[in-house]
């Protein structure tokens, strides 16, 4: 890995997946005892973070009713 001439680096999609790093999550470097560390900034959880991600995404041109009744094996 390398920076770029604006001192942009990409973190990797392995990582990025394990922490739940998304776009728009707020993110840190921190020096410590020499070394730099990538701090993600949010009191979330993965897995809230992830929730909050995805809210809303899913179009499905079902009521909730309609989804419901699908999930719960209703006619």
């Amino acid at each position: 890995m390398h920076a770029t001439k604006k001192g942009q680096v990409t973190i990797p999609l392995a990582i990025r997946r394990r922490f739940v790093i998304l776009p728009e999550t707020e993110l840190e470097f921190v020096e410590e005892r020499g070394k730099i560390v990538l701090v993600i900034k949010d009191d979330r959880t993965p897995g809230q973070r992830l929730v909050d991600h995805m809210s809303g995404s899913i179009t499905t041109g079902m009521t909730t009713d309609e989804l419901m009744a699908l999930t719960r094996g209703e006619d």
